[in-house]
């Protein structure tokens, strides 16, 4: 037997591979579009992700420097309090009492006009007082100092302010040093407290 009888008739075409058909080369291409159209999707998710998370980040550094800027002035603020707590104490124990002699009468008034500045000037930068006397007691921006059986008030009333807080702006400079009522019902008690129940006398003193 010829070369030309064992392949077959001269010029006939080559048959297919055996295992490939011509449908399955045709569904590569639209496997393949289906995988590029996943990694799109995935990639486009993490860029929103990316994008989202620059934003949390730039409006948080913002928040940050707002408050800086906001409490800048806190140090400052709380290294005066003293000084107005000084003029307080200088107004309290000159008002009422008999001061005969005019300079001394100036002076007082002098005292309490620069109170009255240093405290404007507070409150144009968001520095308020805290007088909470009558209120109920706040441990967040209360500290107690003593208790005193008051059975005409609710437990836990502040009925003396010993030192005046001051906040700025939502945030606490310096707690109000109270004295809080114990009220008709024991069982109801002020937190923070450092002593326990004092007399009349005591308060005085």
């Amino acid at each position: 037997m010829s070369a030309s009888q064992s392949t077959g008739k001269p010029g006939a075409p080559a048959e297919p591979a055996s295992g490939t058909t011509r449908g399955e080369g045709e569904a590569d291409p639209a496997r393949r579009a289906e995988e590029l159209e996943r990694e799109l999707a995935d990639l486009n998710d993490r860029l929103l992700r990316a994008l989202a998370e620059q934003e949390n980040i730039r409006r948080r550094a913002e928040r940050e420097r707002d408050e800086v800027v906001k409490f800048a002035a806190s140090g400052l603020a709380r290294d005066l309090l003293p000084m107005v707590d000084n003029l307080r104490r200088a107004i309290e124990s000159a008002t009422g009492a008999n001061v005969p002699e005019e300079a001394a009468r100036q002076l007082l008034t002098g005292i309490a006009a620069t109170e009255r500045g240093l405290l404007e000037a507070f409150g144009k930068h968001g520095i308020r007082r805290i007088n909470p006397l009558g209120e109920p007691f706040d441990p967040d921006r209360h500290e107690a100092m003593f208790e005193l059986t008051d059975v005409d008030r609710p437990a836990g009333t502040v009925i003396q302010v010993l030192q005046s807080g001051y906040l700025h702006y939502d945030r606490l400079l310096r707690p109000a040093m109270v004295g809080v009522a114990k009220g008709g019902d024991p069982a109801v008690t002020a937190p923070n407290t450092v002593v326990g129940e004092s007399s009349p006398g005591d308060e005085a003193g």
